[in-house]
């Protein structure tokens, strides 16, 4: 996550984080780093990246962290008149659709993003989308920012079907820990983990989170 502009010019793209997401079996697991750069510097040890939109909806940001924050308050707005309007909350596809539909209208002046969008109405779901858009079919696992690459290795390596919540959050934990040691752009004091079950949105506390990262 980077927030980076060049003497009062426009944003300047960057897309320093590492962001994961998986499913298991009955639950979807969202983690994040912390750390947060203008260009060399470190702006932010402690940058939240992963933004929670309902009871049973959050999404991780990778990209600029002002345009991150701009859809989620947009989000936060729809999914509120949604519930209002429908007597009813939002389904986590809907919810990937029409994220994809405002980044695709602003596509020729684009949030510079990449998000991964999890939840849990009848199942877990998780999604990706990228600045233009497009959304990808449901997946399993997926990562973003420039640290993913050494994530993926470890979820390549590691993700199983039908692993226990318990184990999703020790996998999301490697794969950013993974990361940071590798891509100077992620890292800050710690990470953070989310899970979403059909009990609602849980963050980790901080014992929790050094527990996992041992």
């Amino acid at each position: 996550m980077d927030i980076m502009t060049d003497q009062g010019k426009p944003p300047i793209l960057k897309t320093g984080t590492t962001t994961v997401g998986l499913v298991t079996g009955d639950a979807v697991i969202l983690g994040a780093d912390r750390k947060a750069t203008m260009g060399y510097q470190v702006a932010s040890k402690e940058t939240k990246k992963i933004l929670q939109l309902d009871d049973h909806l959050a999404f991780t940001m990778a990209g600029l962290a002002g345009d991150g924050q701009a859809l989620d308050r947009y989000m936060k707005a729809e999914v509120n008149l949604y519930r209002f309007r429908e007597e009813k909350r939002i389904t986590v596809k809907a919810a990937a659709h029409l994220l994809s539909n405002l980044l695709y209208y602003r596509r020729f002046y684009p949030y510079y993003v990449q998000l991964i969008l999890g939840g849990y109405d009848t199942k877990p779901q998780l999604f990706t989308l990228d600045a233009a858009g497009s959304v990808q079919d449901e997946t399993e696992y997926t990562a973003t920012g420039s640290g993913s690459p050494y994530a993926y290795g470890v979820l390549e390596n590691d993700y199983k079907k039908g692993l226990t919540t318990e184990q999703g959050k020790q996998l999301v934990a490697k794969a950013i820990v993974a990361a940071t040691k590798r891509d100077i752009a992620s890292g800050g004091r710690g990470i953070d983990v989310v899970v979403i079950t059909k009990h609602g949105v849980t963050q980790l506390s901080e014992n929790e989170i050094s527990a996992l990262m041992k």
